[in-house]
C-alpha cells in the first residue's frame, strides 16, 4: 500500500490503567471507495518494535466493475507485511512477483535497498462483488540491513502456528509467542499476533517483548476497568503482564517487539535512518531510476509535490 496523505491519527482521553501508555484512535480514508484507517505513524508515537505504519483496510465490498487498483510505486529501508481476512489481492513487483494474496495467508516483501510493487484486484474476480478486509504494516530495517538485496517471501496460513484454549484462539504470524515461533522471516526482534476472543474470554500478555501494543479490529475489550472499542490501538509501558478481556467476544491484533536503537526517518513509502538517504530515493523515483514491475510496467505513482 502506497501512504496516502491525510491528517494523523488522534490521541485519545486519558484512561485509569496505568500499564497503557497511550491510545490511538484510527482516522478513515476513502482510496477510491475502499476504506483504509491509518494508526501508526502519528507525531506522539512513530514506531512500536519495529513496526512503522499500522493500516486496516476496509471492511468493505467492492461491488462489481469496482477493483483495488494501487499503483506501481517504490519503497526502501522497510518490510510491507500484507495480511488478509477476506478477498484477495494480486500482488506483483519489480523482482518478477506475481502473487495473489489470499486470507490467512502472510505476504512479506523486503525492500531493502529499493522495490518496487503494485496492489491490484484480480482481473477474473472483477466481475462480482468482492469483500475485501485486511491489514498492511511496515516493519522498518534494522541499520545493518536497510541496504539489503530486496526480498520477497510468502507463507500460507496453514503453516502459522495456532493456538486454541480457554476461549482464545490465536494465530502467530511473526516471531515467537508462547513457545512457539512462525516460520516468517524476521530481521528484527518482531511480534505479530491475530488473536480472538470468544464471549467471556481473557488473554494475558506476558511483558516479553520490550514494546506492545494491540489493535482492536472488532468488538469491545476490556483492560482493567477500561473498555476500548474497534479501530483502537492501545501501547502498553514496558514491564507489565496486561490482560485483555472482552464480555461479547473480540478481535484484535498484538504486534511490537524490540526498539531498533535509533530514530526511523519516513516520507511517503520510503523509511530510512538517514534524511539523505530518503533525498537520494526521491531523486531515483523521480527520475526513473527504480526497476519497473513486469506486467504492470504502464502506470505508476508519481512522487508527490510535498
Amino acid at each position: 500500500m502506497s501512504f496516502f496523505p491525510g491528517n494523523d491519527p488522534e490521541p485519545g482521553d486519558a484512561f485509569s490503567c496505568d500499564a497503557i501508555e497511550l491510545m490511538v484512535i484510527a482516522n478513515a480514508k476513502d482510496i477510491g471507495g475502499f476504506e483504509v484507517r491509518r494508526a501508526l505513524p502519528i507525531a506522539k508515537r512513530r514506531l512500536v518494535g519495529p513496526f512503522i505504519f499500522f493500516d486496516r483496510m476496509g471492511p468493505a465490498i467492492l461491488r462489481a466493475g469496482k477493483a483495488l487498483d494501487v499503483l506501481p510505486h517504490p519503497h526502501i529501508g522497510l518490510s510491507t507485511v500484507t495480511y488478509l481476512f477476506d478477498g484477495k489481492i494480486r500482488h506483483r513487483d519489480s523482482l518478477g512477483t506475481e502473487m495473489v494474496i489470499s486470507p490467512g495467508d502472510v505476504n512479506l516483501m523486503t525492500a531493502g535497498r529499493g522495490i518496487v510493487h503494485s496492489e491490484r484486484t484480480p482481473e477474473e474476480l472483477r466481475g462480482s462483488p468482492m469483500s475485501m478486509s485486511g491489514l498492511q504494516t511496515w516493519i522498518a530495517l534494522p541499520d545493518r540491513d536497510e541496504e539489503m538485496a530486496p526480498v520477497f517471501e510468502n507463507t500460507a496460513g496453514t503453516s502459522l502456528p495456532a493456538f486454541e484454549a480457554e476461549g482464545v484462539s490465536s494465530r502467530l504470524i511473526i516471531g515467537e509467542l508462547e513457545g512457539r515461533r512462525a516460520s516468517v522471516t524476521t530481521y528484527h526482534d518482531t511480534l505479530y499476533a491475530d488473536i480472538r476472543l470468544a464471549p467471556g474470554a481473557k488473554y494475558r500478555i506476558a511483558a516479553d517483548a520490550e514494546e506492545r501494543a494491540i489493535y482492536v479490529l472488532d468488538g469491545i475489550v476490556t483492560i482493567s476497568g477500561d473498555r476500548f472499542s474497534e479501530n483502537r490501538l492501545l501501547v502498553f509501558r514496558p514491564g507489565d503482564e496486561i490482560v485483555v478481556s472482552s464480555e461479547q467476544g473480540a478481535h484484535f491484533m498484538l504486534f511490537g517487539g524490540a526498539s531498533l536503537g535509533s530514530p526511523r526517518y519516513i516520507w511517503w513509502n520510503f523509511v530510512s535512518s538517514s534524511k539523505e538517504r530518503i533525498e537520494q530515493a526521491k531523486q531515483e523515483w523521480k527520475t526513473g531510476r527504480f526497476d519497473i514491475v513486469p506486467g504492470d510496467e504502464k502506470e505508476f505513482i508519481p512522487l508527490p509535490e510535498s
